[in-house]
């Protein structure tokens, strides 16, 4: 169902949308892959879909009803942030939200054979509002194949090479907060400014009243932005993204000087929970 806009949307649909979810948010940055991804949130269990797209980019009409097009432009400062946070004061407290962009697929422990429903139920009953993902990215090989270094059936990923910092506050580490690095960010740092290089987001969350999703993918609730409660491991998710390859392979500073991805921590991605668990990329918690 197409929108002018968000404030459309708000009046004559959010009431109904936003009451069931979970519900996917994708911000396309362009046209790369826009089936795949609202294809790939609708099966792992979310009842309706969102998708926010730049106005010269024509939305796909092949998919189901509970889908949704809204214009926004991807290209300012607060493309995510400003519609997000529009949504998220929009929806019931409690709503369970995912946001990601165009060509980039969530994955949590176990998801071929269980929903996004049945996990979030039961990290809720852990008493968790947030989830921690790691952005994990993918690459193609063959630039001369896929010159935007996308390709669902040839893609691969970085088996190691991450690692994490403390998070500092004003006052010296931060509770159970980690700054995370690693992938194409890490190994082509000088192409990537330093506040864009941290892979992990809250891509996962609960709304409640005066919720904010921040520029750094963080929330103004600190506990949001946890890895972990005090007393256990959680369950922690994936959402495994060509976002960065595509960026550095079409962006005219950075394309000339790559001639590949590929090095000899490449592995091919096997679009498996299973995988990125036996990797370390995220992990079931007490989730069996």
């Amino acid at each position: 169902m197409q929108f002018r806009d968000l404030n459309h949307f708000l009046v004559e649909a959010a009431p109904k949308v936003l009451a069931r979810g979970p519900i996917a948010v994708v911000l396309a940055e362009d046209a790369v892959e826009l089936v795949s991804t609202l294809e790939h949130v609708l099966n792992l269990g979310f009842r309706s879909a969102i998708l926010l797209h730049a106005p010269t980019v024509r939305p796909p009409t092949v998919l189901h009803d509970n889908v949704y097009y809204i214009p926004n432009n991807p290209h300012r400062d607060d493309a995510l942030t400003e519609p997000m946070n529009r949504l998220i004061a929009a929806a019931p407290p409690g709503t369970w939200m995912h946001y990601c962009y165009n060509a980039e697929y969530l994955h949590f422990p176990f998801c071929e054979n269980r929903s996004v429903g049945e996990m979030l139920a039961f990290h809720t009953e852990e008493r968790r509002d947030a989830m921690l993902t790691f952005v994990i990215d993918l690459y193609a090989t063959d630039f001369d194949a896929n010159p935007d270094a996308v390709s669902l059936e040839e893609a691969y990923l970085d088996r190691t090479g991450y690692f994490a910092l403390a998070r500092n506050g004003q006052d010296g580490p931060k509770e159970r907060q980690l700054d995370f690095f690693g992938g194409l960010r890490w190994r082509f740092e000088e192409h990537v400014p330093k506040s864009r290089r941290r892979i992990d987001r809250i891509s996962l969350f609960r709304t409640k009243p005066a919720l904010k999703l921040q520029q750094d993918f963080t929330f103004n609730d600190p506990e949001f932005n946890t890895y972990s409660c005090p007393w256990h491991h959680n369950l922690t998710a994936a959402v495994c993204s060509f976002r960065t390859a595509k960026a550095l392979k079409l962006n005219p500073g950075s394309t000339y000087d790559i001639h590949s991805f590929t090095w000899y921590n490449s592995e091919q991605f096997e679009w498996s929970s299973r995988q990125l668990m036996e990797l370390g990329l995220m992990e079931p918690g007490q989730w069996f």
